[in-house]
Order: C-alpha cells, then structure tokens, then sequence
C-alpha cells in the first residue's frame, strides 16, 4: 500500500493531504497551532481524528506521543547518534518496539519491527517533484499508525536540525 505526502517543511499549523498512490485523498496532517506543545491530528477524508500526535511535556530528550480515542499508543524519541544514520524507538504501550532508521531528512528510512520490514519511506522512487512514498510493506500492519510514525521522526529530526542550526548562530 503506496501513500503519497507532498514534501514540505512542516510547521505547526501546517495542514497537508496525503494521498494513495491513485491519487485520492486518504489522510489529513491538521498541525494544531497555537499550543503550548507541537500537535498534529491524523484524520480520514470526514474529518474523524484517527491518532492525535503531541510532544511529550518535560522529558529530558524530545519525545512525541501517539495516541488513539485518547489511550496511549506509542512514543517515539530519538535512540543514539549515528554519523549517517538518524535513529529513533518507537515504544508501543503493548511493550513491542519499533526501530526507525535512515536519513530521516533526506525522507529515505524504514519502520522495523524485530528486523521485519514494515514500511519505507522514500522519495527515490517517485517521479512527482517535492514528494515522498510512505510504502506500507506488510498487510497487516496498522497504516495510520506508520503514517503517524513518519510524521513525529521527520518532525522532531527537523526541529534538531532548526534548534543545532540556532546554537550555531549563537
């Protein structure tokens, strides 16, 4: 299953719709501005809210929440620093973890569960400009909970990348 986000850099309070590989709308990003912390909605084409996405308030390292109907589902924070490679945990409440990996800037990675392939995210493949394919490799595997994952890693790796560019200036 192919999904379609147009690349932008995403701020809160950006709205954007990813599209299947037909080019029909499937899921809304709602960025919520105006918070005290970053939030996104994943909603389906009626505007129902599948998995709301926040920052976890005051952890030592950034940490993004995901949650369903209000229950918790995952969090997702950064794991070690890596020369080439970005990498990030993400911790089901069920205990499972999963492990995102690659150049989360260059919008090339994967989503792994126990080194099984659950989706890839790239742009290499696309012939459409500014684009990326979120690829939902196994049948299984639950799509708004993956989209939601590469929503958080690539915001919270561009918000390191904005908070190393403002110490530099400093």
């Amino acid at each position: 299953m192919r999904f379609l986000v147009r690349d932008r850099i995403l701020g809160i309070g950006d709205d954007y719709w990813i599209e299947d590989d037909h080019g029909d709308k499937v899921f809304l990003v709602d960025g919520k501005a105006m918070r005290l912390r970053d939030t996104f909605e994943l909603k389906d084409t009626r505007g129902r809210v599948l998995i709301d996405i926040h920052q976890k308030m005051f952890s030592l390292r950034d940490t993004m929440v995901i949650e369903r109907d209000g229950e918790a589902l995952a969090k997702i924070r950064r794991k070690r620093l890596s020369l080439l490679r970005n990498h990030y945990r993400v911790s089901l409440v069920d205990g499972t973890e999963l492990d995102v990996s690659g150049k989360i800037l260059d919008r090339e990675f994967a989503v792994e569960y126990d080194g099984e392939l659950l989706a890839v995210i790239s742009r290499r493949l696309l012939s459409v400009v500014d684009t990326y394919g979120i690829d939902v490799v196994r049948e299984d595997a639950d799509p708004a909970l993956l989209i939601a994952v590469a929503v958080c890693v690539i915001h919270l790796a561009e918000k390191e990348r904005e908070e190393r560019h403002a110490g530099a200036a400093e």
